[in-house]
């Protein structure tokens, strides 16, 4: 594989407006995503071996729930019932029978920033929320307008906290510059246990833009710890973004433990900064850039992934040359390259200068 250093230096883009996200205006949407059928036979939600998470990375306790969206039936577990639960937030937990469910969202869940401080969303392991090719899933964002500002410090709170735990999430689409094609989170706190994401795309190329699962900005004061997920799968459980196919950060720092990252994408090109077209197609699975960047890697399998531009497994650029990279117990395996990484490790496009640990870890 070509392993080339790049001669130039990633742009020190500041922070977003708290009014518009973060991006290059010269991007460009996508409209049309294809849902695909989920398989019977859907991988599981994380790694097989587990090793020990801290106990803030443990799932929320759901034993009294706010609300319970269904009442022992596929057919009462609907998109109306769990917008309506979503709205109100708190715990929200799922009464729709023995048999895994699909609620297929005909909007967005957005998080109301004044309403509760905390909401959990937990599938119980047979609940798919579904964006039907049309929606992205879930929305929180501190600093915008309509959903209620909170203080009037709207990157500096630490909440609203939101926790997915034991859900699947698929076919979630979207093609605006926030990114995120199941999940985007601004600001507040979240946290992801035992889930998978499978088939999300977020379309909006350009160099900073994507995230195919997940895209999570301005959120450091406490790392956004991700537990026994999954992201992607064999041919279209794929996740696909301009940047980090399956999770993208933005002044945003991850905690990943137990998970993996199969046959995700980072489809734009060409690099950030852009030396042509509109830019983009790095991460193939993990794409992070902003200022005292920490990503922390605990038996995590990389397998799979592709990118158009650098890092086809992770792209991690922290531009003050103070982030912290740390691998352990991890597989780095068959993960295609575009024009080459950063430097200096396979698969990953960093600074030579960045403090890293890498223990225990294969790189094939």
């Amino acid at each position: 594989m070509n392993r080339t250093r790049l001669a130039t230096s990633v742009v020190f883009l500041g922070w977003c407006s708290a009014m518009t996200a973060c991006g290059d205006a010269a991007g460009t949407k996508t409209a049309s995503f294809t849902p695909i059928a989920m398989p019977d036979n859907l991988p599981r939600a994380g790694t097989e071996v587990k090793l020990d998470v801290p106990v803030a990375a443990l799932p929320a306790d759901t034993s009294t729930p706010t609300t319970v969206v269904g009442t022992g039936m596929p057919e009462s577990c609907t998109s109306q019932a769990f917008l309506a639960a979503f709205a109100k937030g708190g715990i929200i937990t799922f009464n729709c029978g023995a048999a895994p469910t699909t609620i297929e969202l005909s909007a967005t869940a957005e998080v109301n920033n004044k309403g509760a401080r905390a909401t959990v969303i937990d599938g119980g392991g047979l609940v798919t929320l579904s964006g039907g090719g049309s929606n992205r899933i879930i929305y929180q964002n501190v600093c915008l307008e309509r959903l209620g500002w909170a203080t009037s410090d709207c990157w500096g709170q630490d909440f609203p906290r939101l926790t997915l735990q034991n859900l699947t999430f698929a076919n979630g689409f979207t093609a605006d510059k926030d990114g995120g094609g199941a999940v985007h989170v601004a600001g507040g706190r979240l946290k992801i246990v035992n889930c998978r994401f499978f088939h999300n795309t977020s379309a909006f190329a350009g160099p900073d833009e994507g995230g195919g699962a997940v895209r999570v900005t301005n959120i450091q004061a406490e790392p956004v710890y991700i537990v026994s997920t999954t992201f992607g799968g064999p041919g279209e459980l794929e996740n696909s973004a301009a940047n980090g196919g399956a999770l993208s950060g933005l002044f945003a720092n991850f905690f990943v433990y137990n998970s993996t990252f199969v046959n995700n994408h980072a489809t734009a090109c060409c690099g950030n900064p852009t030396t042509s077209g509109t830019g983009g197609g790095s991460g193939g699975a993990i794409y992070m850039d902003g200022m005292l960047l920490q990503l922390e890697l605990h038996n995590a399998d990389i397998t799979d992934n592709s990118c158009k531009a650098h890092g086809s497994g992770i792209f991690f650029v922290s531009n003050d040359h103070l982030g912290v990279l740390t691998i352990s117990d991890s597989l780095f395996r068959n993960n295609a390259e575009g024009e080459g990484n950063w430097y200096p490790e396979p698969d990953i496009s960093m600074h030579d200068d960045t403090k890293r640990t890498i223990t225990n870890t294969k790189f094939e």
